[in-house]
């Protein structure tokens, strides 16, 4: 496959970065030291449609280093690192992927990288997967199997295996604990208030702050903007996490009601139409708009179009919307991934645990995937400890372990009172 990246002088810039992220990657680098004397993935050819980031490269360093044959796209337009692009093409690795490409050049991208016929796929978001299933249906059965990695390729995922349609098996990687667990709650909670600040320069502390959706990434961003000394509201469809949100000290209200007080908000939620014309309408005067979900559906980013009289940019991820009474509303990075069209992604230390669970899914796979259906599965709970105790271990962590007669309390049911 032949690359298409930005600029290739940028490759120097972006080998640094790659570097620095990889010292706080230690479980991906133990596990490439391992995939460099076993092989296990020798002649093995991945197709992988992820954010092309530091960490990212970093994972397609390992997987090569197990013997696959990697080609990358990039699975959101905005989340691009171009040096980091160039420096993966400079390493070996065929990378299409140019931030700010338009959507025509967005899937001819991911059509090159299945052009190589991959025998597992990688997806972040399950554009490439429904590609393939769409558009490619000869080719389906040339692919072993494949992971996912957030939220919102699962949800497809789920809802094609629900159709009948899903043709191979798909390891959710975003369901590992030390998956969703760290990297949805503290990776997403830090580098979405981490945009957010880049992006408008904001004080938060004594700002009101709506977050729309309280799963693991909306508890996440929750906990990080109160740390930061704002006033918090959630919102929220289900009873559930409704109720953790409000035993937690935060406010929760209906969006139509959040609308009239929020300074910021924050849609976190994996749905379409969350903050819509109703909500647009009756927003403060200088209100912000920021997506932390995978797609930019979550903001309704027409009607704040059609609302607008006039609208300009006015920081480099900031595009201000002004209404006809005279309001503006500011919508920041296009109503994209925040945390990634505004800022760099989740820290490398929280990817280390993520991209660690990618890598041992898809050797996992490849040993597997004789005796898998097509479904959606989780990933096996002895690589989420593995990964925990890597984890464990880079940090210098100790843990205790349980003594043979607490073992035996464990598997008793006539010890008791």
């Amino acid at each position: 496959m032949d690359a298409d990246v930005r600029d290739p002088s940028l490759a120097p810039r972006g080998r640094e970065r790659i570097e620095w992220a990889a010292g706080e990657m230690p479980v991906l680098g133990l596990i490439r030291e391992r995939f460099e004397k076993e092989r296990p993935l020798e002649g093995v050819r991945i197709g992988a449609c992820l954010h092309v980031t530091t960490e990212t490269a970093n994972l397609m360093l390992t997987l090569r280093a197990g013997g696959a044959e990697v080609a990358l796209c990039a699975s959101n337009p905005l989340s691009t690192q171009d040096d980091v692009a160039a420096a993966l093409v400079e390493a070996g690795v065929p990378t299409q992927a140019i931030r700010g490409e338009d959507h025509e050049t967005y899937f001819r991208h991911i059509r090159a990288v299945l052009d190589t016929h991959p025998h597992v796929t990688m997806d972040d978001g399950c554009d490439m997967v429904s590609l393939l299933h769409r558009d490619r249906p000869e080719q389906v059965p040339e692919v072993l199997g494949g992971t996912e990695e957030t939220t919102t390729g699962v949800i497809r995922l789920r809802a094609m295996a629900a159709d009948g349609a899903l043709r191979y098996p798909i390891v959710s990687v975003n369901d590992a604990k030390t998956k969703h667990l760290f990297d949805n709650r503290f990776g997403t909670g830090q580098s979405t208030i981490d945009a957010i600040m880049r992006a408008t320069n904001l004080l938060l502390a004594g700002r009101v702050i709506v977050v729309c959706g309280f799963g693991m990434c909306g508890r996440g961003v929750a906990a990080r903007a109160r740390g930061m000394g704002a006033q918090v509201i959630v919102t929220e469809v289900d009873p559930l996490p409704a109720l953790e949100a409000a035993m937690e000290g935060y406010r929760v209200m209906p969006i139509a009601e959040a609308a009239r007080v929020g300074d910021v908000f924050v849609t976190v939620t994996g749905d379409k139409g969350v903050i819509r014309r109703e909500h647009l309408e009756v927003m403060k005067d200088g209100a912000i708009l920021a997506n932390a979900g995978h797609f930019d559906v979550e903001i309704d980013k027409a009607a704040l179009a059609e609302l607008a009289v006039s609208s300009r940019r006015v920081r480099d991820a900031v595009d201000e919307y002004r209404l006809a009474d005279g309001r503006r509303l500011r919508l920041l990075g296009e109503g994209r991934l925040v945390n990634l069209a505004a800022a760099e992604g989740h820290p490398a230390a929280v990817m280390d645990m993520s991209f660690a669970n990618q890598a041992l899914s898809v050797e996992w796979l490849v040993g597997h995937h004789a005796e898998l259906e097509p479904r959606v599965y989780p990933v096996p709970e002895e690589i989420d400890r593995e990964v925990a105790r890597l984890k464990l271990q880079a940090m210098g962590i100790a843990i205790d372990e349980l003594t043979p007669e607490q073992e035996e309390y464990l598997r008793s049911w006539e010890q008791g009172t």
